[in-house]
């Protein structure tokens, strides 16, 4: 969809071996999951603007394809699969939401990642892991994620429009998405059959706070509030990660590292190019 080419740097790699194709071709899949110990489903339509625009691109990759892939593992196999935390919706009366807490989907993204963990925990070996909103730079980011947009908008405009700026959530470097797979893998024992909300958790903050931030970095960033928008999935919530982090995982890439690599990265990407919306 936006060839991308972030796998390049890996294809010299000698364990290694590429398959193109589509995650929703039955015979492809029966062919690339016979012999794999461990499934990452990474393949989707993610948030809830793409999942708007094309519903039925997003029903046929985000839901029926992993219901599809489900179905062709055996019990052995171990399926790790990266969920949402915007699932919450505004959490409970004071916005805070660990993994026992009620889910409220709004947006199509959303509702079918819900719908999609469901199976999954009826699956005999598999992890959820709801993801925080993720930032950082990546050889195929995305810079409409909140964070990345944010400091893009600082970088190259100097200033940003801020609607619902109270509404909190969680954030999570790229690179500690990476670690937690690999920590889920390792760990699968004690975390198997399981749900684990993952996320930086000195990083629970409003739009406002994380602008604020953001101008302890880029000094002349100027920020302001108005009534123009309205978050899709009603973001508003406080993620508890007590639970990801007894099992042994802790993260190692905070906002203030991710900001100044943001700033970094944007003076090498200067387009929209890089984005889902």
């Amino acid at each position: 969809m936006y060839d991308q080419a972030s796998l390049l740097d890996v294809c010299g790699h000698p364990a290694i071996s590429l398959h193109r194709g589509d995650v929703r071709s039955a015979e492809l899949m029966r062919q690339v999951l016979r012999d794999a110990d461990v499934v990452i489903p990474l393949a989707a339509f993610v948030g809830a603007p793409l999942c708007a625009r094309d519903p039925i691109g997003a029903q046929s990759v985000n839901h029926d394809a992993i219901l599809m892939m489900l179905n062709m593992l055996s019990k052995n196999q171990l399926v790790i699969m990266p969920t949402t935390n915007s699932a919450y919706g505004s959490g409970d009366a004071s916005n805070y939401c660990t993994e026992e807490s009620p889910l409220n989907p709004i947006s199509k993204y959303a509702i079918d990642k819900v719908r999609v963990e469901e199976k999954l925990m009826e699956f005999p070996s598999a992890i959820s892991l709801r993801l925080a909103t993720v930032f950082g730079a990546s050889p195929r980011m995305r810079v409409d994620l909140l964070v990345n947009d944010f400091v893009h908008r600082a970088v190259n405009d100097r200033f940003v429009v801020l609607f619902e700026s109270q509404y909190k959530r969680n954030y999570i470097h790229v690179r500690d998405i990476a670690r937690v797979f690999l920590h889920a893998i390792n760990s699968h024992e004690q975390m198997i059959g399981q749900i684990f909300n993952v996320g930086l958790s000195t990083a629970n903050l409003s739009k406002f706070e994380l602008c604020e931030v953001i101008k302890e970095h880029i000094a002349d960033f100027t920020f302001v509030e108005a009534p123009v928008g309205k978050d899709p999935d009603q973001r508003n919530y406080v993620v508890s990660n007590a639970k990801i982090e007894s099992t042994g995982f802790r993260t190692t890439h905070d906002l203030d590292f991710g900001i100044r690599e943001l700033i970094n990265a944007f003076s090498i990407i200067r387009n929209r190019r890089y984005g889902n919306v």
